[in-house]
């Protein structure tokens, strides 16, 4: 297995093709000029949760979706620059679910370009959404880390894995109810008090109804953090 990924690693690291329709390419993030305009972008989206609105929006305005009006999740605000659907999709699920680390750099960058004009105000740490061990031990990896490092390296913000931690082998969230989901996650982060933030950024590979990250933003808040922000590659269509 392990000779497999890094033979396709390699494989894919010297061809200098891109990841999505294999043309040559010189882009370093192997994924040439068209495949990278071509990126679903979340342009038009609530400013708390990055939920996208309909096209009929106009994006100029402020605005806050109803969901986050009538009950405001336990974060401030959130990057999320793309959205959930090809080909974005097709590069998340080959790193998420085919062990391919060399997607990675790609998504990264597709995230660092969105904060390049944050440089003065960005968080202290950033936090990756924790696995439980069981799960870490199936996946083998985890992949909100992995991007993650990234990220904290190209940006020079710290990387804080160790703060948080993940309490139980929750079921797969995909299928169920926004009800079920929260039931679900329930109780299902702690956060170790050794180190102390007023800011921080969490970071996950897709938010689908936010429940996950906002279970962990509640537990930073009762530790003493002000300002929680979300970070991360896509945000999936269930549009307002």
């Amino acid at each position: 297995m392990i000779y497999n990924w890094l033979k396709n690693s390699l494989s894919s690291f010297f061809s200098n093709q891109c990841l999505l329709c294999l043309t040559p390419t010189q882009n370093m993030h192997l994924l040439c000029p068209g495949c990278e305009k071509d990126l679903p972008k979340n342009d038009c989206h609530c400013i708390i949760c990055s939920v996208p609105f309909v096209s009929s929006h106009n994006q100029q305005d402020v605005l806050i979706c109803g969901k986050c009006q009538k009950s405001p999740p336990h974060y401030t605000t959130s990057i999320i620059p793309h959205i959930y659907s090809s080909p974005l999709k097709q590069l998340i699920t080959q790193l998420k679910f085919h062990h391919n680390l060399s997607y990675a750099p790609v998504l990264a960058h597709s995230f660092i370009e969105s904060v390049k004009e944050r440089k003065n105000i960005l968080p202290e740490c950033i936090i990756p959404v924790p696995l439980h061990s069981e799960r870490l031990r199936e996946r083998g990896f985890n992949q909100a880390l992995e991007l993650a490092r990234i990220i904290s390296k190209q940006l020079k913000i710290p990387l804080d894995y160790s703060l948080s931690q993940r309490n139980k082998a929750t079921p797969f969230q995909s299928g169920l109810s926004a009800k079920q989901r929260k039931q679900n996650l329930k109780n299902a982060f702690s956060i170790k008090k050794s180190k102390t933030y007023k800011h921080v950024a969490i970071f996950d590979d897709v938010v689908t109804t936010g429940t996950t990250v906002n279970e962990l933003a509640k537990q930073l808040k009762q530790n003493g953090v002000e300002i929680i922000e979300v970070w991360a590659i896509a945000r999936t269509e269930n549009k307002v």
